[in-house]
């Protein structure tokens, strides 16, 4: 039998009398299945533990202001030479002082590269469980994991979804560290996203008015750290959330999109639709570099 509760004259779904979440979270992670997991085995109502209180969650009600606002889209080509990188340098200055995010397209990154880095991540959180769980980890020290939710343990409401993640900020990691269905293409869009860093680095430096070499050596855009999330079909969309709002602590974000969209930032207290573009990237300025 399925309850609820009442709160002043709302009621919220799956608030179940006696509920503990410590237990329900705790056997939820021990089958090291993520989101996924619950997916396949067929289930039709979202957990207790994933539900997001009416107030986090959207409302159907407003609509954002697409019409009014679009995220700047930045072409980087030719930003190599002196006319263009100027030009280039205050876009992304006035993009950064006013939004904190803006599109790139021609950024350097092939296309296949990205399309084969996203069918890779699919293909790692869709094989077998008994595949991925091996690299089911909680522990901050190993260096590459996956898993549900960071904070899944502590946070109020989990997110849908179940990531992998990859951590370069020791240096390279050895090719047989990977999972061998995603081995040869993380390598590979690392190698162009740390490229691609370097090019953003010298530019944020110049649209900061210092030297293009400021930023880097600081060393405030060296470590890198890859963290892929999926978002399976979820049975009550309406009543969970895949990201919650926040603000990345890092100096920058590259973000790769795939083709099904729901990415939105706020901008002057709209949250506003960042629709995918295939072959574009979306650099998300973080509170390090604010």
């Amino acid at each position: 039998m399925d309850l609820t509760s009442s709160v002043g004259n709302k009621l919220v779904p799956g608030d179940e009398l006696g509920y503990d979440r410590a237990k329900q979270v705790k056997e939820f992670d021990e089958t090291k299945a993520g989101v996924k997991g619950l997916v396949d085995s067929g289930v039709t109502k979202v957990p207790r533990f994933l539900i997001h209180p009416p107030e986090s969650l959207p409302n159907p009600m407003l609509s954002p202001a697409t019409t009014h606002f679009q995220v700047p889209v930045i072409d980087l080509q030719g930003f190599e030479q002196s006319f263009q990188r100027m030009e280039i340098a205050d876009q992304i200055r006035k993009a950064s002082e006013t939004w904190g995010f803006f599109q790139m397209i021609n950024h350097g990154i092939p296309v296949s590269v990205m399309d084969n880095m996203l069918e890779a991540v699919r293909k790692f959180h869709e094989q077998p469980n008994e595949k991925k769980m091996e690299w089911y980890s909680r522990d901050q020290k190993q260096r590459v994991k996956y898993y549900c939710n960071g904070d899944l343990l502590v946070s109020k409401a989990a997110n849908w979804r179940d990531s992998i993640a990859f951590d370069f900020r020791d240096g390279p990691l050895n090719p047989e560290a990977l999972p061998l269905v995603c081995r040869e293409v993380v390598s590979e869009y690392m190698k162009h996203v740390i490229e691609l860093s370097k090019a953003l680095s010298e530019l944020l430096s110049e649209a900061l008015g210092l030297n293009t070499d400021y930023l880097e050596n600081i060393e405030c855009m060296k470590t890198e750290t890859l963290v892929c999330h999926y978002y399976p079909a979820c049975p009550e969309p309406d009543l969970t959330l895949g990201t919650t709002k926040h603000s990345d602590p890092a100096s920058l974000t590259i973000l790769l999109q795939d083709s099904i969209g729901g990415l939105q930032v706020l901008h002057q207290n709209h949250w506003i639709d960042v629709p995918p573009v295939h072959g574009a990237l979306v650099a998300n300025i973080g509170d390090f570099m604010q």
